[in-house]
């Protein structure tokens, strides 16, 4: 009498086992999506998550700078080895929109451009990020300001950038990360420290684009 409800238990519990699974350890490589390995050559995106900015303040702990509502990141994953090693992606574009600036003089911003692109980015099974330019290159961005006079270009550079990567939320995480500037008026702080956070990290190669997983 008791075959069939011990017989409908197990069916549950093996259903619960299988949804415990993570995605994320579905597939033995670095980066998974859908429950698969990313492929060599997949395109990768993110946007700001919900409710962010992108900043970029004068300093570590200010809130005075720019601001954009809007920012999304294109990877090309040019090395996807096996869990517990390093994986490998291209950034061919990076763009800003809606952007503002609370600084005195400043009457807008015109444009947020990210030069001398492509980029290395580096993703670690630890969530490590790692962005780095081109040998004998920066990572670079210019901020076009509107003032009285006219439109000022504000340049920053950086030598890399860190972040980290989450499978909560399938993001990545760059916080104050500092830039230097290297030419423009006076109305151009001389730091600019980054923070942006982008989620959903997704396989645009994919059918339904999937989240990425880091593994």
């Amino acid at each position: 009498m008791r075959t069939r409800p011990l017989l409908a238990l197990a069916g549950v519990v093996v259903a619960l086992s299988v949804s415990a699974m993570s995605p994320a350890s579905a597939a033995g490589t670095v980066l998974t999506a859908g429950g698969d390995a990313v492929a060599t050559g997949d395109v990768l995106s993110a946007s700001l998550a919900t409710g962010t900015a992108a900043t970029l303040y004068s300093s570590a702990t200010g809130t005075s700078g720019v601001s954009c509502s809007a920012s999304t990141f294109t990877a090309g994953v040019v090395d996807n080895p096996a869990a517990s090693g390093t994986a490998t992606e291209s950034v061919t574009a990076h763009t800003f929109g809606g952007c503002t600036s609370n600084v005195i003089g400043v009457l807008g911003v015109s444009g947020v451009t990210v030069n001398n692109l492509p980029y290395t980015t580096t993703v670690g099974s630890d969530g490590t990020v790692t962005v780095t330019p081109a040998s004998g290159s920066t990572i670079q961005t210019t901020v076009k300001l509107s003032t009285l006079l006219g439109t000022i270009n504000c340049v920053y550079q950086a030598p890399g950038l860190s972040g980290t990567a989450s499978n909560t939320d399938n993001s990545i995480t760059f916080t104050n990360q500092q830039f230097t500037k290297t030419s423009g008026s006076s109305l151009c702080f001389s730091s600019g420290y980054f923070t942006a956070k982008y989620a959903p990290v997704k396989d645009t190669s994919v059918s339904g684009s999937p989240s990425v997983f880091v593994n």
